[in-house]
């Protein structure tokens, strides 16, 4: 195995255990190619996924990830939200016709529900959340 997949193993069975023991929500993980069909797709089998295609350099991305991370924390668990880097994992962004980013997309059993692309303002999100969330 590299060293990569090692490390990325290592992280997810510490958030595990961690969760475990102290009970706490997990509301934002961070994904790639190699954990994404375990991290987002099985897991929207029982939570809803929302996913932030990002990428380091793009300004409206910057803008908008504040936003999700305050409402993942603030909607306390009725979604996780996943980031992914769109520069270090073409394989997942391609598989999903990421053209354009920020691009939001939210899964549920597996399936993608709901998408928006851009930097949108909080209450427009808010009320995406709310109807692909079912509030």
């Amino acid at each position: 195995m590299e060293d990569k997949e090692l490390e990325e193993i290592r992280k997810r069975k510490e958030e595990e255990l961690r969760r475990r023991i102290f009970g706490k929500k997990e509301t934002i993980i961070d994904v790639n190619d190699s954990d994404f069909q375990e991290e987002v797709i099985e897991r929207s089998k029982e939570t809803p996924i929302v996913v932030d295609f990002w990428a380091p350099w793009c300004q409206p991305c910057l803008f908008l990830s504040p936003t999700l991370e305050k409402l993942a924390k603030e909607y306390d668990g009725k979604f996780i939200l996943a980031k992914i880097n769109v520069d270090q994992n073409r394989s997942v962004a391609q598989r999903y016709g990421i053209m354009s980013i920020p691009s939001v997309k939210m899964f549920k059993k597996g399936r993608i529900v709901g998408e928006f692309l851009g930097a949108i303002p909080e209450p427009h999100v808010r009320d995406w959340l709310n109807k692909n969330l079912g509030n």
